[in-house]
């Protein structure tokens, strides 16, 4: 079987010896392994199962000065921080008068496709995935700025939704075009929790953002493609929903959010985990033993009977205690 084919049967709830994985790190974490092995040769024994590319520019914006862009819709952010920061939303009122709407077209970066068709072509045999960005909910707001989204939610109704319809009819233009790319997954990447529950609460989720994802993961199946959505947080109020719109994989599964292996045990059969390895304190915190100890427990309940991706629920970050990366690495790669 070749990489993709162990992606395919687990996305299809199929078991598979080894679990396909997929492993990154941040910050100087790669350079400190490639010292505690003597070379980089290290990187060799990660077994790659997937190939990442796209044309959609989600950032796409104009240089201020050294430290700061403003985007399309016209938010000014912050880069001399980690992570980068939001320092005036685009649109100040819920209100579009006056307001400039970009075009979807200025996001697609058709200089792109060329090189995304190449490298996409050259990994047929590894499961091929290409994104989206900013989803619906982040969308809002990157436009409108966290407190403004909270209060337009509940004090705005009409205008939320406006502004998810505009997000909405613009990314469908994403998938149309992504979805021209030699691919079998499109990822969309949307934080509908913090770490407690749904950020807008179960029922307005439900109401205002399920069934406009429903749509787009709708326009992904037409053609034949999986969907695959990265969130973070605590969703579990809303996974049958999440599940019913159609989504077919479920990434990161933050194990500090939520019980990956109660998520199992009650969906398991009828979306794909993918992640459920804490960074937030296990990897940087823990035991290197302990550290293997879970990883081992990941591989072998969360892909029983299939449906699982094993990965850390972010990739390694750069507190990450250089003992605690080798654990992660070898026993990501024990297979």
């Amino acid at each position: 079987m070749l990489p993709r084919d162990y992606v395919l049967e687990q996305i299809h709830h199929r078991e598979t010896s080894p679990v396909p994985y997929c492993l990154g790190w941040e910050g100087d974490v790669g350079e400190r392994l490639d010292a505690y092995y003597g070379s980089p040769v290290w990187r060799e024994k990660i077994r790659q199962y997937f190939a990442w590319s796209g044309i959609i520019d989600a950032d796409r914006g104009e240089k201020i000065d050294d430290v700061r862009t403003r985007d399309a819709f016209g938010t000014i952010w912050r880069h001399d921080c980690r992570p980068f920061k939001q320092e005036e939303a685009g649109l100040q009122q819920p209100s579009f008068d006056g307001y400039h709407w970009p075009e979807a077209e200025y996001f697609i970066n058709e200089q792109a496709r060329p090189d995304a068709v190449k490298r996409l072509e050259e990994h047929k045999h590894l499961f091929r995935l290409a994104g989206i960005g900013w989803g619906l909910v982040e969308r809002t707001w990157t436009i409108r700025g966290f407190e403004n989204v909270l209060m337009d939610v509940v004090a705005e109704p009409d205008f939320y939704q406006e502004l998810l319809d505009r997000i909405l009819t613009m990314q469908l233009r994403f998938v149309e075009e992504t979805l021209k790319l030699p691919i079998d997954a499109v990822t969309f990447s949307d934080d509908w929790g913090d770490q407690r529950g749904v950020t807008i609460g179960p029922e307005r989720w439900r109401k205002y953002v399920k069934p406009r994802v429903a749509r787009l993961y709708e326009a992904v199946h037409r053609a034949g493609k999986l969907a695959i959505s990265h969130c973070c947080g605590n969703v579990a109020d809303i996974l049958p929903d999440i599940i019913e719109a159609g989504l077919d994989v479920l990434e990161s599964v933050q194990p500090e959010a939520m019980n990956p292996y109660e998520l199992k045990r009650k969906w398991g059969d009828k979306i794909t985990f993918w992640g459920g390895m804490g960074v937030q304190r296990l990897v940087p915190f823990g035991k290197p033993e302990e550290i293997k100890a879970e990883i081992r427990r990941l591989r072998r309940e969360m892909a029983r009977g299939g449906g699982y991706i094993l990965a850390c629920a972010k990739p390694m970050q750069p507190e990450t205690p250089t003992e605690n990366a080798v654990a992660v690495v070898e026993a990501f790669t024990e297979e």
